[in-house]
């Protein structure tokens, strides 16, 4: 159980629905989605571009959502300056650098130079989130916690609610193969948990416990999901990372009813709209197809998700308590 200030509460609940459940759409995609958009075209993708993709998204899809996550490079100025993004949505906003440095199996995240929690806090945004490759098995961890209980720090002076979204991934002499490395993941996933969650972080994006490609067992599935529960000290949502939506759905389901509450879902939703180049066939395949998958994902999380005020600690207030503050 967390004790956090009034400030964080009030955003932390601008995240969610009224139940307390976040159900919420990524699109801070960059070096990703530039891939995506540039495929079977002569040149690269532009600017423009990246900013009308992330836009048109926007604009159909965040009605519907409980938050919208953002990129500053391409995405979250240009939506509020277009008034894409309904005042009843939260905004969260990246930190990092599109990809990272050092080795391939010692990875390490990059903040955004020229870019801070004050600065997302001065725009106007609900919420700072940090995606950070981790292995609790490597070198870097260490250098890797030191990032986050820095930007925590930040994140507690300015009142800012942290979002840390922990990514792991294949070291080639330990896991020769996918299915090697689906082997070892479930335990990544939850010790990483336990670590992360130990630092003063406020909502954990968790990679889901296990690849369904390889584990097909619903007991073991909604056990190691009931792990992930038990090892993070805040609340959590589950990310999509880049499945195909029928499996997140399945995914969705499971760690819901062992805890969750709620997801933050990206290309599960919306990465077949990065092929379609007619913008009025994209538009429709946007406000049909994907609207569809975030409303039934929504209606899954709010059945079966635990809010994410279940684990805060009563905040008492009194009449002195802005003399404190």
């Amino acid at each position: 159980m967390r004790k956090l200030s009034i400030g964080k509460i009030r955003r932390l609940q601008q995240l969610a629905s009224e139940r307390g459940i976040m159900a919420m759409c990524a699109l801070d995609h960059r070096g990703s989605l530039l891939k995506m958009l540039s495929a079977g075209q002569s040149q690269d993708a532009g600017y423009q571009e990246m900013v009308d993709f992330k836009l048109d998204l926007c604009r159909v899809v965040a009605p519907h959502a409980t938050a919208i996550l953002l990129d500053p490079i391409y995405g979250a100025a240009q939506a509020i300056a277009a008034g894409v993004i309904p005042r009843t949505t939260g905004l969260l906003v990246s930190l990092e650098e599109s990809g990272y440095s050092g080795e391939a199996e010692a990875r390490v995240t990059n903040l955004l130079p020229e870019w801070d929690i004050k600065k997302i806090r001065k725009m106007g945004a609900t919420a700072a989130k940090l995606l950070l490759y981790y292995r609790p098995d490597v070198d870097v961890a260490s250098k890797q916690l030191d990032t986050v209980q820095k930007l925590a720090a930040d994140c507690v002076a300015e009142d800012m609610p942290f979002v840390v979204e922990p990514v792991s991934y294949r070291v080639a002499n330990k896991e020769a193969s996918p299915e090697d490395f689906a082997k070892v993941k479930p335990k990544l996933v939850v010790e990483t948990a336990r670590q992360i969650t130990a630092l003063p972080i406020d909502v954990l994006k968790a990679e889901f416990p296990a690849d369904l490609e390889y584990e097909k067992d619903k007991a073991r599935l909604s056990d190691l999901c009931h792990q992930l529960n038990e090892a993070s000290q805040v609340s959590w949502v589950i990310l999509s990372a880049g499945v195909n939506f029928e499996l997140f759905y399945q995914e969705v389901e499971l760690a819901c009813r062992a805890g969750a509450s709620g997801f933050l879902a990206g290309r599960a939703l919306w990465q077949e709209a990065t092929q379609i180049k007619s913008r009025e066939e994209r538009l429709k395949f946007l406000e049909t197809t994907v609207v569809s998958r975030l409303e039934s994902l929504t209606e899954l999380a709010n059945a079966c998700g635990t809010p994410w005020h279940a684990r805060l600690e009563a905040t008492e207030v009194d009449e002195n308590w802005h003399r404190r503050y």
